[in-house]
């Protein structure tokens, strides 16, 4: 953990320091909102948190649903080590559009499979993202797309001093 201090999680929360690496995909019952353009653009129940080592949980949300619409191929990619090449979304949400603010794994990696036909968004993006109706706070430094919410402490890669982790 370098010199990161692993901050005890109160009753009912969970220490991104007790995630596992390589990350784990699990089923959640939560409720996932996303908001772009002053309109609902996804909201979900049938989500997957990642969970990763010193990161918070990102949400992939079944692309069907999403909004018709709000979801624009666009181009690029990049390669995570784990999950395999990303591919991106701009979202869009009334009239406002967020540029590459989503992104999937058309042929995750092995052991990566239950990502196949989800979505993930970064919150920082977009107007909002909601987990059981509490406002998501996004991962720091604009790479990583962590959503972090009373559910979990740090402290998280991405704050400044973390790169070496």
């Amino acid at each position: 953990m370098s010199t990161a201090r692993r901050i005890a999680p109160d009753p009912g929360q969970e220490s991104v320091w007790d995630y596992p690496r390589p990350p784990r995909v699990e089923d959640t019952a939560e409720l996932v909102e996303v908001d772009l353009g002053g309109r609902t653009v996804a909201s979900s129940r049938s989500a997957v948190r990642v969970l990763e080592t010193s990161h918070p949980p990102t949400y992939y949300l079944p692309v069907a649903d999403f909004a018709e619409g709000a979801l624009r191929p666009t181009a690029g990619s990049s390669y995570c080590e784990f999950k395999g090449v990303a591919a991106y979304f701009d979202v869009v949400g009334g009239s406002a559009t967020a540029r590459k603010a989503a992104w999937t794994y058309p042929e995750p990696s092995p052991g990566f499979e239950r990502l196949l036909g989800y979505i993930a968004v970064m919150p920082g993006q977009v107007d909002e993202c909601r987990v059981d109706g509490e406002r998501v706070q996004p991962q720091a430094g604009g790479f990583y797309g962590g959503w972090i919410t009373g559910r979990v402490v740090g402290p998280f890669k991405g704050e400044p001093g973390t790169l070496g982790w």
